[in-house]
């Protein structure tokens, strides 16, 4: 990836060309999209949802995002950085529900929309919340991946950045819908910063010192290529441990194709992107937006992954 400063600098540089523009009199929406990451397989298909969003509209799009996972600081520092400038609106998805609030915040005082795309925000109101429901998407995904194991059974969640309301709702969103039927079932966590070479190290700690584990269960599905690649580092073949998935990126799913997933509950990450900007640039124009708006889900297995692939152009 770019380092967060050469992408600060090219985003500023249109941001002046654009601002320059609106001063002679033309109409073009100007939107900072600050995503989280520009080389996960699922953040690719959310920014490419986004960009083509802006295209079909016509609206310009500076894209940034953070130096490495995590970075607050400087999702921050370009945060200021696109409001001082006067965007017409803002897309962002948070590295830190909470720490981003001061910014946006002050974005929102000074007139500018924000829209939160994939996380929300805690503490400060938004524009528009673009979305999946994780919280009752990962409810499914516990009472699914219920279904491949037996009560008693020992399984691995890898967790998401728990700064993060998606990493939350996921977690407990699993719980709730894994424990219904399977109370007796002893979970062992790996905690994570969405990182998946974290996912890989905590997956292949934890199958070293526990040889009965029968299932590992991600967060995202960086989370579930580290597992997967830590089951391949042990000697583990496809379909010898569970694995399950939450995102549907296309990495995932041709592991899905060669045995290594058994289930995925998949957001609509394209749509995600897509909306986000898409909703950022009508609220830029004065026009009224849904304040919460969810963009669905899909249960890719086996037998439903030719119809998903399909869906999004796989």
């Amino acid at each position: 990836m770019k380092s967060f400063a050469k992408i600060l600098v090219a985003g500023a540089v249109a941001a002046s060309v654009s601002l320059s523009a609106l001063a002679g009199g033309h109409s073009k929406i100007t939107v900072g999209y600050i995503t989280k990451s520009a080389t996960n397989a699922g953040w690719i298909m959310i920014n490419n949802g986004a960009a083509d969003a802006a295209k079909e509209v016509g609206a310009k799009l500076i894209t940034v995002g953070p130096a490495f996972q995590g970075d607050l600081s400087s999702q921050l520092e370009v945060f200021e950085n696109l409001t001082s400038q006067g965007v017409n609106a803002i897309a962002v998805a948070p590295v830190d529900s909470s720490g981003i609030a001061p910014a946006v915040k002050a974005a929102m005082d000074a007139g500018i929309p924000v829209v939160a795309v994939d996380t929300g925000v805690s503490g400060a109101e938004v524009t528009s919340f673009v979305a999946t429901d994780n919280e009752a998407v990962a409810e499914i995904q516990g009472k699914e991946a219920a279904k491949l194991v037996k009560d008693g059974d020992k399984i691995i969640y890898v967790t998401g950045n728990q700064a993060q309301s998606t990493g939350q709702e996921r977690r407990d969103g699993f719980m709730k819908g894994f424990k219904a039927s399977r109370p007796n079932s002893e979970i062992l966590i790996v905690p994570t910063e969405w990182d998946s070479n974290q996912a890989q190290a905590g997956v292949e700690a934890l199958l070293n010192k526990h040889s009965d584990v029968k299932m590992v269960v991600n967060a995202w599905d960086g989370g579930t290529m580290g597992a997967k690649a830590a089951l391949e580092n042990l000697g583990y073949s496809a379909g010898d441990v569970k694995l399950v998935g939450f995102d549907g990126a296309t990495d995932a799913i041709v592991a899905m194709d060669q045995g290594w997933v058994h289930v995925d509950t998949a957001q609509m990450l394209y749509k995600m992107g897509y909306e986000g900007v898409k909703t950022a640039v009508a609220a830029a124009k004065g026009e009224t937006v849904s304040k919460r708006i969810d963009t669905g889900t899909f249960l890719v297995t086996p037998e439903t992954s030719a119809e998903y692939k399909k869906l999004i152009g796989m």
